[in-house]
């Protein structure tokens, strides 16, 4: 077969700038040795999804050839920088053209920003059709500094503080999310636009649920949630189990423990997979907390946390002889998680849905400000002793960024391990709260919002993201109110709003 041969008159105005990389000296040796093999691999691929993780956790991406893509990898790409803008209806929540009021000068004018391929991350999908590989990418300014909107840069900060004390954060996922089986394949663009979500897809349940871990309840999903495993482990996921939850069609999955980064990785990588796996096979899978589906139980992410000492390989939370519990540090540890909840809550539960879960009606909801053994209502939940001792937090909702949410763990939890001794006048916290502390997390967006506003998120976020965040859940919040005022909902119900908001996208 013959085919004409193309040129290009100029350099691909797409890539960021060449050697930009090597420029700003981006990549350490591992780096290197990881873009040679990239490099080597990339005549057995048709195309590299290059991919972000947004400030909702969304993956955001461009489809690039092989051939286009192994300039990108030592050069980068130019992205806009509207996924940083918009929040989750797609409404402008920034103000691009005029004064946006969080200090980035490159948002002005919607300029771009460059995503500089991480090549550690590379993997090939293992799916029918095109080879197509994925990749993970870094967010940086044109002048080669991380954009101070990059979750994932977040979440490299607190490592990094980590690392220079010797230490290692290890962390397991637990995440609850719904399948469901499609009714039509109609998009819901209908009435869609900025800030109006079209109609959410219409489903059916899978099964009637609440027969908790019925073995013939997990039946029903195996069709799906099997052929997901094996998918999940020929990306290199540790994947550890499936179950069947409460609800109807309710699953949990749960992930051997791994490094924070990788976990966060991790996370956006298996929700993104598991929507596009059940679309192809005619359903529809949802990390939207609560669906507006009958019986709904909510879904929580639980994440599982610990400390490793890297010189001695010892676990800081597991306690000295045979009593168990929690070691001094693990206290310590709990004790930020505590102290910093209600501030950067808003990073863990981030949507107006998933306060839903921390309604009254749900006895297992984790509301209480503080830690217990084996108690699920606390939002601590201390599991395990000796080299297994870890704490769960059960706050979570399970379409939270995952860069933000670990992110707001581990740096609460590290201020609790590196602060000063506590005034022996103070009581402590853990089981029972101060009379001056609220005593359970915020029980809406609007209070959490509050909460992170006026405290102190921007010592883990910096200014110019804590702006940016306040600013999508300002927006994401004013349309939900807006609408309700017009509509008055049922209290207590899952409204349509949600409906058509989460359901879908996330």
């Amino acid at each position: 077969m013959y085919a004409r041969s193309w040129s290009s008159p100029a350099p691909d105005g797409s890539v960021g700038r060449p050697s930009f990389v090597t420029d700003h000296g981006l990549w350490d040796d591992e780096r290197v040795a990881a873009a040679e093999r990239v490099e080597a691999a990339l005549d057995e691929v048709d195309f590299v999804r290059l991919v972000f993780g947004d400030p909702h956790g969304l993956a955001r991406s461009k489809t690039l050839t092989a051939d286009a893509f192994r300039s990108v990898l030592r050069n980068g790409m130019n992205f806009s920088p509207g996924p940083f803008l918009f929040d989750t209806g797609h409404a402008v929540a920034v103000d691009f053209l005029g004064d946006h009021g969080i200090g980035v000068d490159e948002i002005a004018g919607a300029g771009n920003f460059v995503l500089v391929p991480d090549p550690v991350t590379f993997q090939v999908l293992p799916e029918r059709g095109p080879r197509t590989a994925w990749v993970l990418g870094d967010e940086y300014l044109r002048d080669g500094t991380p954009h101070p909107l990059s979750s994932r840069a977040v979440l490299r900060r607190v490592v990094n503080r980590y690392a220079a004390l010797g230490l290692q954060p290890v962390l397991g996922l637990e995440v609850e999310w719904y399948l469901t089986r499609r009714l039509d394949d109609e998009p819901g663009n209908q009435g869609n636009g900025f800030g109006l979500q079209g109609q959410a897809p219409r489903v059916t349940a899978v099964n009637a649920g609440y027969q908790f871990n019925l073995d013939a309840a997990y039946d029903t999903v195996a069709p799906i949630t099997g052929p997901l495993g094996l998918h999940l482990r020929k990306l290199g996921l540790p994947l550890r189990s499936m179950e069947h939850e409460s609800g109807p069609g309710q699953v949990e999955t749960t992930f051997s423990p791994m490094t924070a980064l990788d976990t966060a990785d991790a996370m956006l990588l298996f929700r993104t997979v598991t929507k596009r796996f059940c679309a192809r096979r005619g359903h529809h899978a949802s990390f939207m907390s609560q669906p507006r589906l009958d019986a709904a139980d909510p879904s929580g992410w639980h994440l599982n946390q610990s400390v490793v000492d890297l010189a001695t390989g010892r676990n800081l939370f597991s306690a000295e002889g045979l009593s168990g519990g929690l070691s001094p540090n693990g206290k310590a540890y709990a004790e930020g998680l505590l102290t910093w909840a209600r501030e950067l809550f808003l990073l863990s539960v981030p949507t107006v849905n998933g306060y839903r879960r921390l309604a009254a009606e749900h006895a297992l909801a984790p509301t209480r400000l503080g830690w217990s053994f084996e108690d699920r209502t606390a939002m601590l939940r201390v599991v395990g002793s000796g080299a297994g001792a870890h704490i769960e937090n059960r706050v979570g909702e399970p379409c939270a960024n995952p860069y933000l949410n670990i992110a707001a763990q581990l740096f609460a939890g590290l201020e609790g391990l590196t602060a000063q001794p506590a005034d022996p006048q103070t009581a402590p916290r853990g089981e029972a709260p101060t009379e001056t502390q609220p005593q359970t997390v915020p029980q809406t967006l609007a209070e959490a919002l509050d909460a992170f506003r006026t405290g102190r998120a921007d010592q883990l976020l910096g200014a110019p993201l804590a702006a940016c965040m306040t600013k999508l859940k300002e927006s994401e919040l004013g349309r939900f109110t807006a609408w309700s005022s017009q509509t008055a909902p049922a209290p207590g119900q899952v409204t349509d709003w949600e409906q058509r908001e989460y359901f879908g996208v996330y």
